[in-house]
């Protein structure tokens, strides 16, 4: 029987005595990253708090190897278990050196002193985190993607085997979002660090995660990998996406498509159309566009923006029928938009289009 290090089984999570999600069940092998996704208010920081005991549990046991939590002692679950959660800290007057200090407390006794062996636990952590720089500062004094910053270090100042954090990259610009995940999969390497997170930002989800556990309010919808869990449509189904889309192959959210006639004709592919798509969009221009391969680059914010999109499948030669189609879209169209500077040897329809448009003395423009 396969043994795991993280195991919540049959969870009822919520406040009081009134339950908001039963019979959660997640099982992780050491050194796994496990991210929670679902809209606002579905429920995600209420089994992190639970899981970490900040939330009484209404049912259910959460084990960290073969250990109930609810049976570990507050510093010995702080051994085992760092928690960064959305609240901020309240500090008097504290260095984020300082902050970041509290993190060896599990270690110091009650008394709270640091040895060296400790201060160099503190000065590694704020290294990777880039706050090393901002160690004799008031933590209270500092950006809030700053303040992220030292809680993380905290964190891991702390040497857990579990961290758990509540939307790490809220504040965060895309630098040390990149940053902070690339740490978090290095610690998986080198330390074997199992990770429980919530994540808005669905494609780094989709990039840093082993499994994903998808909540929708009353329920935990789905628990699975990245490739089970984004499946086409599930994501606009969890989220109640009504305006607008998200292609789960490219990880690409757009915004509502324009309707109406086409009034340009786009000629594009690899991945040369999609500002031109996106530029349309955002003036309000109904557009068609093709001969796209189905596995274009191109070819997933077109179907989302696009009036009319020609595909075409992959690998496979265009079709006369496909060109044939796309040469009455240009007739119907005001102007036409070619985006390449050249066509490869398989998109000698796509030439022949561009050649059309010409001959059929069409306004022509470039991408751009």
């Amino acid at each position: 029987m396969k043994k795991y290090y993280f195991k919540a089984e049959k969870l009822r999570v919520g406040y009081g005595k009134q339950p908001l999600i039963e019979n959660i069940e997640i099982c992780l092998e050491k050194g796994e990253i496990l991210t929670l996704i679902g809209p606002n208010g579905a429920g995600k920081s209420t089994i992190l708090k639970s899981i970490t005991k900040q939330l009484a549990l209404l049912g259910g046991t959460v084990y960290l190897g073969e250990q109930d939590i609810g049976q570990m002692s507050g510093n010995e679950l702080s051994q085992n278990m760092a928690v960064v959660l959305t609240e901020k800290l309240r500090t008097e007057m504290m260095t984020c050196e300082e902050v970041v200090a509290t993190g060896r407390y599990p270690y110091t006794g009650k008394f709270g002193i640091l040895s060296d062996t400790d201060r160099q636990a503190v000065a590694e952590a704020m290294e990777p985190v880039h706050v090393t720089s901002l160690k004799n500062k008031d933590f209270s004094k500092i950006s809030d993607g700053q303040r992220q910053r030292v809680m993380l270090a905290r964190a891991i100042c702390q040497e857990p085997e579990i961290i758990i954090l509540d939307e790490p990259t809220s504040y965060l610009d895309i630098k040390y979002k990149l940053d902070f995940l690339s740490i978090l999969q290095e610690m998986r390497k080198k330390k074997e660090l199992t990770v429980v997170m919530s994540l808005h930002e669905l494609e780094l989800a989709a990039k840093v995660s082993d499994k994903i556990l998808c909540v929708n309010g009353s329920c935990v919808e789905r628990f699975g990998t990245p490739q089970e869990i984004f499946k086409e449509g599930y994501i606009e189904k969890l989220f109640s996406i009504e305006t607008g889309s998200f292609d789960e192959r490219s990880e690409s959210m757009e915004l509502e498509s324009v309707k109406g006639k086409p009034e340009v004709f786009v000629i594009a592919g690899n991945g040369s159309g999609r500002n031109t798509y996106r530029r349309l969009q955002r003036e309000g221009i109904p557009f068609a566009t093709g001969i796209l391969f189905q596995n274009d680059l191109d070819y997933p914010v077109a179907k989302a923006l696009a009036a009319k999109v020609i595909g075409t499948a992959a690998f496979e030669p265009i079709t006369e029928a496909a060109l044939t189609e796309a040469k009455r879209c240009i007739n119907a169209c005001e102007r036409v938009i070619c985006c390449r500077e050249h066509f490869g040897t398989l998109e000698r329809e796509n030439q022949e289009l561009f050649d059309y448009a010409k001959s059929c003395k069409k306004q022509i423009e470039t991408g751009r």
